[in-house]
């Protein structure tokens, strides 16, 4: 049946009844051509072409997986170092409160080292204080006796209206008076009576 259409299409144009309205058929040689260069180009695509992109495809999804483990494997790396980061953090936190109360106990122990030695050194000066200030007393209370026995001879001789030259006997007199003195015996009636006596004299 198709031969028969196809059997017009053969004959020269001049032959052909255009009074029927037939559908514009190929040229036989030029379908058969066709056919074959679609063939070809099928071959080649699916020879050539379709197993360079199926290979680029299964290299790029190989890359993609690649890139995504080593993604992985770096955001695991990264997760380790900030966790290794986190605990030399704690760790040097740690250490540094370790220091600081260490600092504290050493400050706390220097002060109490300069304290104590504070103490010491106000003792010894208080005590070097009170022997020289004993010292100085003692110094002063035998300048005082002196003076006050030569005074006290002085005074004696120009009552009696004779000069008292014994140094000896003076020094006796005045050492018993003065110790006298020291220990309360002396009463205005004492002194009272020793100069009556010494009118007298």
């Amino acid at each position: 049946m198709q031969l028969n259409a196809l059997i017009p299409a053969l004959t020269p144009a001049a032959e052909v009844d255009h009074s029927k309205d037939l559908p514009i058929l190929p040229y036989l040689p030029e379908l058969i051509f066709g056919l074959i260069a679609i063939g070809i180009l099928y071959w080649v695509v699916a020879s050539k072409v379709v197993p360079n992109l199926e290979k680029a495809y299964a290299n790029r999804a190989a890359a993609i997986e690649g890139g995504m483990h080593k993604a992985e494997e770096a955001q695991a790396q990264a997760q380790a170092a900030l966790e290794q980061y986190q605990a030399q953090l704690v760790e040097a936190r740690a250490e540094a409160s370790t220091i600081r109360e260490e600092a504290k106990a050493q400050g706390a122990q220097i002060i109490a080292e300069m304290r104590e030695h504070a103490a010491s050194e106000a003792a010894r000066i208080t005590q070097t204080a009170h022997k020289q200030i004993a010292a100085e007393r003692q110094q002063a209370v035998v300048s005082l006796r002196s003076d006050v026995g030569r005074m006290s001879t002085d005074l004696a001789s120009r009552i009696v209206g004779e000069s008292l030259e014994d140094e000896t006997r003076q020094k006796g007199i005045v050492e018993r008076f003065l110790a006298e003195l020291e220990s309360g015996d002396v009463t205005r009636e004492k002194v009272g009576n020793a100069s009556a006596q010494g009118g007298e004299l």
